[in-house]
């Protein structure tokens, strides 16, 4: 063998076994040679960056994997289904609790979740948290793109807004967009923003008439859902911090609203497809789910209020977040 040759094999025998040697996170969705392809994939896109900050990405990559719940479709019917009008919301009854339907009330006077209508889901999954802000600054430094509310990062009275396991802030619909496909694009998992059909089934526990998003559907206040005691402070909690939905679901309500893919219109709801719908192909806002203040929370703090947003906010808003969903009807392997 030429002696050219036999060197530059030996050099790519060194580089498969340092690449094999590196160190691989253990996950509990993946299978071993999954995490291998993924880490292959982070070294060849980003062989510009430190060893620290390849492994930082390849971690965040497989925890956002190993973080999505997997959700079985199913039939349901959207929007807002009513409550008896004598009864509180927050005084639990099987719906329609002995009422005639044509006699229920509106759970919210936001009329953007009125038109009850059918729909029928395939399986899919949704990431358990909100996107944390250390995932999130990584991917903005890895881009080159500014960290969120930048200006503010070295004040010593702010750092508690800024703590890395807090729900990432938003300022543009597009960067909660952008997050969730390069996770997808590392991965080579569908990875993408929910539709808001599959938000508000996974936040119903899979379409039923449950009127808020926590274990019990209902509100117990420090225990599923932030203490009111923290009203005043008006800062996020950790991701995570209150007991979840009967899916495992962290978060469907009292810690920041939800970035969903769909354009807003409305008239879409009475007209919407019964199959896997995706929202209008165009519009001039966004739809955000979930309730992100604790004021008035008893009456916004519901599994159907939705928010038409503009996708261009002013400035970045912790009450502003998003999860990741991942497209596939198969559960990750």
């Amino acid at each position: 063998m030429h002696r050219s040759v036999f060197l530059s094999l030996f050099t790519l025998t060194l580089i498969g076994c340092d690449a094999h040697s590196q160190y691989l996170p253990e996950s509990t969705a993946l299978a071993p040679d999954k995490v291998r392809a993924i880490a292959a994939t982070v070294e060849q896109r980003y062989s510009n960056l430190s060893a620290d900050q390849r492994e930082s990405v390849l971690r965040t990559v497989v925890r956002s994997l190993d973080d999505m719940v997997f959700i079985e479709g199913g039939e349901f019917d959207m929007g807002d289904f009513g409550w008896p009008c004598d009864r509180a919301l927050t005084d639990l009854c099987e719906w329609p609790c002995g009422v005639p339907l044509d006699q229920l009330c509106v759970i919210t006077e936001n009329m953007e979740d009125s038109g009850v209508h059918p729909v029928r889901l395939s399986n899919f999954h949704l990431s358990r948290y909100q996107t944390r802000l250390g995932d999130f600054d990584l991917f903005q430094v890895i881009h080159g793109k500014p960290l969120s509310s930048a200006e503010y990062r070295d004040s010593e009275q702010m750092q508690e807004y800024f703590a890395p396991d807090k729900p990432a802030p938003t300022r543009y619909w597009q960067e909660a967009k952008d997050y969730c496909l390069w996770l997808g694009e590392l991965s080579g998992a569908p990875v993408d923003l929910p539709s808001e059909a599959q938000w508000e089934f996974a936040a119903r526990n899979r379409g039923k008439h449950v009127i808020y998003p926590t274990d019990t559907g209902t509100l117990d206040f420090g225990r599923n859902y932030p203490p009111r005691e923290d009203d005043w402070q008006g800062i996020t909690h950790p991701v995570g911090s209150f007991a979840p939905n009967p899916l495992g679901l962290y978060d469907m309500a009292g810690n920041a609203k939800d970035w969903v893919n769909d354009w807003y219109d409305p008239d879409y709801y009475p007209n919407s497809p019964l199959d896997n719908p995706k929202g209008p192909e165009t519009g001039f806002y966004k739809i955000m789910r979930g309730f992100g203040l604790n004021e008035g929370e008893v009456i916004r703090a519901n599994t159907v209020i939705r928010w038409p947003e503009a996708p261009d906010q002013t400035g970045y808003s912790e009450y502003a977040s998003f999860r990741c969903s991942v497209q596939s009807e198969h559960p990750l392997k």
